[in-house]
């Protein structure tokens, strides 16, 4: 499974840096989640990791090698990436989305195969989308639109899924349909995934691995049970919080402070999960 990182990996728009000499493992085969404030740099180190951002200074490095010398297809035989908010050309179905994964497996002398074939079927059976091959992907809900977008990227057969937001714009059902699937995937295909989530009980829940981002560097990284305390929350996102532990799944939960309708407990008898 290859192995994505950085080297003092410089990021910047105009003259503005936004990720500043960052030296950063992904772990091989794991769930990492990106966190951090708005506007740290999460997505933008996301998209260079996929080579769509030239980096200022330093580089991304793939098993060793630098991407940004790699060919395109290349590249994308290797890593998937699902932008925040993608957008499909009018009029496409579902099947003619999830091909287009294919597209990196493409040459004048290879066109569509049996291998394209079982790949897209695969894809679209694990996301549950195979009744809406025929669906225009504007006529879907919210999400199942977000799991077509997924089995397109699944489609493309690499063994690193880079994912901005996946669960953006969702409500809380499909919130957890979407994070649900990309955990299903990597334990049963040990699929690499990053994510971007602004979600911070979810990333604990879901993560393996979380990297928070402040200061243009890499703040502290680590399993959520070691790394999210109080004193995290407070220098990343500027807000004051407590840690308490999730009563289904024993992760960080962070319940912040503010204002807020106060219930008094001494007058409930029952609590119900």
């Amino acid at each position: 499974m290859p192995l994505l990182e950085t080297q003092a990996l410089t990021l910047s728009y105009g003259n503005s840096p936004i990720i500043d000499e960052l030296h950063l493992k992904i772990p091989q085969g794991e769930i990492t989640v990106f966190v951090g404030s708005n506007g740290c740099g999460k997505s933008t180190l996301l998209r260079s990791l996929a080579r769509l951002l030239k980096p200022q200074k330093g580089m991304v490095l793939l098993d060793g090698k630098a991407i940004a010398k790699s060919p395109t297809k290349e590249v994308a035989r290797n890593i998937a990436i699902l932008p925040q908010g993608p957008i499909a050309p009018e009029g496409l179905t579902v099947l003619q989305l999830v091909k287009q994964g294919r597209y990196p497996h493409q040459n004048w002398l290879q066109q569509w195969s049996e291998e394209d074939e079982r790949m897209v079927s695969q894809a679209m059976e694990a996301t549950q989308i195979k009744g809406f091959a025929d669906r225009l992907v504007d006529s879907l809900s919210g999400g199942q639109r977000q799991r077509a977008w997924i089995a397109m990227t699944l489609a493309q057969g690499t063994d690193i899924l880079l994912l901005d937001e996946p669960t953006t714009y969702l409500d809380m059902t499909h919130q957890i349909e979407i994070l649900d699937l990309l955990f299903e995937l990597n334990e049963k295909e040990q699929r690499t995934i990053v994510m971007v989530l602004h979600d911070l009980n979810l990333a604990a829940r879901y993560a393996h691995h979380m990297v928070a981002i402040h200061n243009k560097k890499v703040h502290i990284q680590g399993k959520p049970e070691d790394i999210i305390t109080g004193e995290m929350v407070q220098a990343v996102f500027g807000m004051k919080c407590e840690i308490s532990t999730d009563p289904l799944f024993g992760t960080p939960v962070c319940i912040p402070h503010g204002k807020g309708r106060r219930i008094d407990y001494a007058e409930r008898t029952t609590v119900v999960f």
